[in-house]
């Protein structure tokens, strides 16, 4: 029996909810939060049958992507109790089909929500045991029409006035009874006499729909040893995640280090890089050879930055901080975005392959097709399969875009060598601070009765 369940919740930081968070839990998927590392993996549950992010038109393109999305959400939404996305739990009918239910959620977002100027994230879960339901994440604040995020309010003769009327008090009202009329259109053109009530369910208060437990198909099929897109894209991340984090421990063991140092008595860096040696047996040519380059590095580190003292080291170490965070968040949205458009040239190729068959196929009499679909069943379904996935990318619009993912593909490609540049440029400077340090302990361990306790006091910033 069709039943009526429309919930409303907000996703806040005050509760401390993450939207980056939410968004993976409701997909099934695994997404780092930028913001503080975490990484969020959900792939090992089940249920999940349909994802989909429909844009608004002024919205850029790149929050087609998930991750990009809510991690951007997350950046633009600076207080501590930031309202980060409104979430609507919607119940399916189960009288319907899953491809039905599919698109009856679609249309009803893109009329509602998404036509108002909201980006809708939607995620339809389906565990096969009669309870088919929707979750959707939609954002809160509005778009300027360059693209960028607008402000959710402004002040008007000192009141806070909200720029979209998306909070009023009427539009839960509106939403549940136009999603009454949507479930019973959609019921009646599929023949099914059931009908829902929007009010009658919304006073006995139904109770929110079940969470999900396992993996869509795809981690399935890595779980089985077979290789996808999408886990190529997520063992990408992972690879390039370990990297960045183990610079960041690097970075603060560093300024852990400086921070400690005493302000009477510290080892000034000639001492430091006298002390490189460390007592170690340098009789071989090669070991002499090698000590002279690592000093010499560390010179011209020194000299490049125009370091003199400890203090100005410490500040650099700290800037160093600053820079590989800002660094790392832009190489993990290089990644994904790249990753991304891989996955769109991909299903082109087989789109624009394989699309002369299945015209083929449709143009046949039925009598013909069920022995050419035998002969040609993995052409049609790669091609039926990429037309689904573009369709969905498209999100309404009719020329596949392949001169500008192209063009955008290069462009990351040679932002990718740039940033891999700054990269380990930036690890070769922490290098140089670490080999200072090994130097200063160096010093203090031979001479450590001679000089004040290093906890006696940590350098100020």
């Amino acid at each position: 029996m069709a039943i009526y369940h429309f919930s409303i919740k907000i996703i806040s930081r005050g509760h401390g909810k993450s939207a980056v968070a939410s968004a993976a839990y409701r997909a099934g998927e695994k997404i780092t939060n930028e913001f503080d590392g975490k990484v969020h993996d959900y792939t090992k549950k089940h249920g999940v049958v349909f994802t989909q992010i429909l844009l608004p038109d002024n919205a850029p393109r790149e929050y087609t992507d998930r991750a990009v999305l809510w991690n951007a959400v997350e950046k633009i939404e600076k207080a501590s109790n930031a309202q980060l996305a409104r979430e609507l739990e919607l119940a399916l009918p189960a009288e319907l089909t899953q491809s039905q239910n599919v698109f009856l959620v679609r249309e009803y977002i893109n009329r509602h929500f998404v036509s108002a100027g909201m980006c809708a994230d939607v995620c339809v879960h389906d565990k096969g045991d009669g309870n088919p339901h929707a979750h959707v994440m939609l954002t809160m604040r509005p778009f300027e029409p360059d693209g960028s995020w607008g402000a959710k309010a402004h002040k008007v003769n000192g009141k806070k006035v909200c720029t979209v009327d998306w909070n009023d008090r009427d539009k839960a009202e509106q939403w549940r009874a136009a999603w009454a009329e949507a479930v019973n259109a959609a019921l009646e053109k599929a023949s099914v006499s059931q009908r829902v009530d929007h009010r009658s369910y919304s006073r006995q208060g139904i109770e929110q729909v079940p969470t999900i437990h396992l993996g869509v198909a795809a981690s399935q099929m890595e779980r089985k040893g077979i290789h996808t897109d999408r886990g190529d894209i997520n063992r990408n991340i992972d690879i390039t995640n370990q990297q960045l984090r183990q610079l960041r421990a690097r970075i603060k063991k560093a300024k852990t280090w400086l921070y400690a140092q005493p302000l009477t008595n510290a080892p000034t860096l000639l001492d430091m890089m006298h002390g490189l040696a460390g007592g170690q047996n340098l009789d071989a040519q090669w070991k002499k050879i090698a000590d002279l380059k690592t000093r010499a590095k560390v010179l011209v580190f020194l000299g490049q930055n125009h370091i003199t003292d400890v203090g100005q080291l410490a500040e650099k170490v700290e800037r160093m901080h600053r820079q590989q965070y800002d660094l790392a968040g832009r190489i993990k949205a290089v990644e994904r975005r790249f990753g991304t458009l891989g996955k769109h040239l991909a299903q082109y190729e087989n789109y624009k392959q394989h699309k002369a068959i299945f015209q083929k196929y449709q143009q046949l009499a039925p009598k013909k097709r069920d022995a050419f679909c035998e002969k040609h069943s993995e052409e049609i379904q790669l091609y039926q399969n990429a037309k689904q996935y573009l369709d969905g990318v498209m999100n309404g619009r009719t020329t596949i875009p392949i001169k500008a993912w192209l063009a955008e593909r290069d462009k990351l490609s040679a932002e990718k060598f740039t940033l891999s540049d700054k990269y380990y440029r930036l690890k070769e400077e922490v290098r140089a601070v670490e080999v200072l340090r090994r130097g200063a302990e160096n010093i203090m361990g031979a001479n450590a009765p001679e000089r004040a306790p290093a906890r006696e006091r940590g350098l100020e910033r």
